[in-house]
């Protein structure tokens, strides 16, 4: 009986030793994709919590997200919050100076394919 285990166990075994977990798949772009939010963490002066403090001022409902980016050469706070309603609408808050650049209603992506 423990000789039928053996070569199993052996296996798998081996497999959890040689394999790679999918969350450790950083390599070079993960090195370059840190240093960029490093950049923007950098140029911002409004916090996470300030930034979706003041999404939620301006949209009530839920905040889904909240992501640091570059957009238009200005680091901007991007605040996603699904309403009662059900729909999620982006917040765009200057990361500089914490004023709401502009809201914007967040579509869903479509199939292309027409269902039958």
């Amino acid at each position: 009986m423990i000789k039928h285990l053996a070569l199993p166990a052996l296996i798998v075994g081996a497999l959890c030793f040689t394999s790679t977990p999918a969350w450790s798949d950083k390599g070079k772009k993960g090195k370059e994709e840190e240093g960029h939010v490093a950049e923007l963490v950098k140029d911002a002066k409004v916090t996470i919590d300030q930034a979706i403090k003041t999404a939620s001022e301006k949209v009530p409902g839920t905040v889904v997200e909240a992501e640091l980016e570059k957009k238009h050469d200005k680091t901007v706070w991007e605040v996603e919050v699904l309403g009662a309603d059900g729909k999620v609408t982006e917040v765009h808050i200057d990361a500089a100076t914490g004023t709401i650049i502009d809201t914007e209603a967040k579509h869903e992506k479509h199939d292309k394919k027409a269902k039958h």
